[in-house]
């Protein structure tokens, strides 16, 4: 069967993550759709306008959906999905701790650079309006 799940429970957070992410883009991209045709004013009365405004981004919604729902299933796609799901559980993440101490070093670094910088900058502006004017 065409819309069957394949390798039921393996990657089953990346997928779902992938399909929702997918779902979330082409659910904008149909509202946008809809506020397009919303707008333009050649269809015939508003009834026409309401119905075509409203059926062919829904339409169109329920077709991508069943595409992304095939993909996130493609036997290529979904072992890469496993994979990758797989590799990301082996991944040794940082402690709270590492991650507020590593991140604090980068904004202290940052602000003396900006600092640094700035101060060079005014010096050579003051250097060359000296030597100028």
């Amino acid at each position: 069967m065409v819309f069957k799940i394949y390798k039921r429970g393996q990657g089953k957070y990346t997928r779902l993550a992938s399909a929702f992410a997918a779902a979330v883009i082409v659910g904008l991209g149909c509202l946008r759709l809809f506020n397009q045709l919303e707008a333009v004013s050649w269809f015939g009365n508003e009834r026409t306008k309401m119905w075509v405004a409203t059926m062919v981004p829904t339409g169109l919604f329920v077709i991508l959906s069943l595409l992304v729902f095939w993909l996130v299933n493609k036997p290529s796609v979904a072992d890469f999905m496993i994979a990758a799901e797989g590799e990301m559980k082996k991944v040794s993440w940082s402690s709270r701790q590492e991650i507020v101490v590593s991140t604090s070093i980068v904004i202290i670094v940052v602000i003396m650079m900006a600092a640094l910088l700035g101060a060079t900058d005014f010096g050579f502006t003051l250097f060359f309006n000296w030597l100028l004017g």
